[in-house]
């Protein structure tokens, strides 16, 4: 079998798929601001470092050079979408590689094998490019974005380096170890990718791998990369460690919290889910192809299912205490791609369509439905002026430069050296708009936005800004700002309607005790 990631000619089908995907991708990519954790990740590359608070710092390395030339929000999303496209080839070749290790329990000649494994890739890239999360992740350069490449990219290569020759070669050792180290910088939860490669390398060669100098290289590789991150938590009281195990606690441990995040996981992956429970059959041996022939796949290859086990397994778990996004197994899915496209094929050519048909219809029109949200700033019933506004989480991509740019200029005007407001993602797209003005973040909380503008001096008066689908009580009494004057509002339109508004105000006498209270709170 070939090493090579894919086959110098791709199908027409599977470049269809990436070419159409990715004119999508481009599209909503100008079209769109930055939301409040595009521009906190961007703000990584304006303030480079060897880490960061909440995140390693490769989500800011990456921007960088974009970063320092100004570049525009659809320059800076070109990124995701060339992960993304890489993220789909690394799935097409590794279900390509998979269907070719199931072979007919009775041992018979495996026929066309090559068609059989283009069309289990090709079912796997259908099956992740009808994932709505993937294209968010796809569009907006997240920590998740880079992983999920890197995910593939280490279940690739570890399952190159099941094969005896391969796992022989010192370059093939430092391609994983680099990669791995790359996983480390991009998200903390790559250690959820680097124990699977350990478990099915041992499972495959056993313990005498370690007495070659190729895994020792590897791991000291991996070591040198993700350094940085060790040294600036080192040097700052390992601020990051403390806040992720925090972080990753959550609050009170309730299993409705687990049947949720399960159910909004089928939800997100029905095609993915239903492909991989056949390819669990067909991992024990026990599923069945058109002609009725049982099908089996080798133990250290079945074992790479735990690049999929493990992360959601922990994430799942993680979930009952109230921590987690549904992003943040994205990873964890790609990985299990592969297997599905195999699985999936297999439904096909055993004549079950109509189930796949159905999900994988409804997934269209999810994606589709999505992005005419994001491009219509949701439907007309969630843009209600009157206060409490209905939140409309569409808004999130529209105004913000204007805001940005509208206060620099009030700064400029009353001479006011800060700008503040009441919540930390209402901070990340404000400093990204209107820096290189300092914003502050009136919480008690500490976060990253405090080590780069660091406290409001006592007696300060700041521009203080609003927005309408967060909107926080002024922050004015005892340990707060003396008083605090309206300057002007605007509201935010996208295609002729109103969606949403941004207040400022001057405020003076600042006292050092932040006491955010949403608006209608006691």
């Amino acid at each position: 079998m070939k090493s090579s990631i894919v086959n110098s000619r791709l199908p027409q089908a599977l470049m269809l798929i990436l070419l159409g995907n990715a004119l999508v991708h481009f599209g909503l990519g100008w079209v769109l601001g930055l939301s409040g954790d595009e521009a906190h990740y961007a703000l990584y590359a304006a303030h480079l470092d060897w880490s960061y608070y909440d995140h390693p710092p490769l989500v800011g390395w990456i921007q960088w050079p974009l970063v320092a030339l100004n570049a525009p929000a659809g320059v800076l999303r070109l990124i995701p979408q060339a992960l993304w496209v890489v993220t789909a080839l690394l799935v097409y070749a590794m279900a390509q590689r998979l269907q070719g290790l199931v072979s007919p329990a009775s041992g018979a000649a495996q026929g066309a094998s090559q068609n059989a494994g283009q069309t289990a890739g090709l079912w796997a890239v259908g099956a992740f490019s009808v994932a709505p999360l993937f294209h968010v992740l796809g569009i907006g350069l997240l920590p998740d974005t880079l992983l999920m490449t890197l995910t593939a990219a280490v279940l690739w290569q570890t399952m190159r380096m099941l094969s005896p020759d391969e796992v022989q070669k010192l370059r093939a050792w430092l391609l994983l170890g680099g990669l791995l180290g790359l996983a480390g910088l991009a998200k903390y939860t790559a250690i959820f990718v680097a124990l699977p490669v350990v478990l099915c390398l041992f499972m495959a060669h056993g313990a005498r791998l370690l007495r070659g100098p190729g895994p020792w290289l590897a791991v000291l590789l991996a070591l040198v990369l993700v350094s940085p991150v060790f040294i600036w938590n080192a040097q700052r009281g390992w601020i990051s460690f403390a806040y992720q195990l925090h972080h990753g606690a959550g609050s009170q441990w309730r299993l409705t919290q687990v049947g949720v995040f399960l159910l909004a996981q089928v939800l997100l992956y029905p095609l993915l889910v239903w492909g991989a429970l056949n390819v669990r059959r067909v991992a024990a041996g026990k599923g069945e192809m058109a002609n009725g022939r049982g099908l089996r796949l080798r133990s250290p290859h079945g074992a790479l299912l735990a690049f999929f086990a493990l992360p959601f397994g922990v994430l799942m778990a993680l979930s009952g205490g109230g921590s987690g996004l549904p992003h943040w197994t994205a990873p964890a899915w790609v990985a299990l791609a592969p297997f599905a496209g195999v699985g999936l094929a297999t439904l096909w050519g055993a004549g079950r369509r109509g189930l796949v048909w159905v999900l994988g219809s409804l997934q269209v029109l999810i994606c589709v439905l999505l992005y005419a949200l994001m491009l219509t700033a949701g439907p007309p019933w969630l843009s209600s002026q009157k206060p409490p506004e209905t939140i409309n989480p569409f808004t999130d991509f529209y105004g913000w430069d204007a805001a940005g740019a509208r206060a620099q200029q009030l700064a400029r005007e009353r001479k006011v050296k800060y700008l503040a407001v009441q919540n930390w993602t209402l901070a990340s797209r404000l400093a990204w708009y209107a820096r290189p003005l300092p914003v502050h973040v009136l919480d008690a909380a500490f976060d990253q936005t405090a080590l780069w503008s660091g406290d409001l001096p006592l007696g300060s008066e700041v521009v203080l800004m609003d927005w309408s689908q967060m909107a926080y009580q002024l922050p004015v009494g005892a340990g707060m700002f003396h008083g605090c004057m309206p300057l002007e509002t605007f509201p935010v339109e996208r295609l002729g309607r109103p969606v949403a508004h941004f207040s400022f105000h001057i405020c003076q006498g600042w006292g050092g005790r932040p006491q955010p209270k949403r608006l209608g709170e006691p």
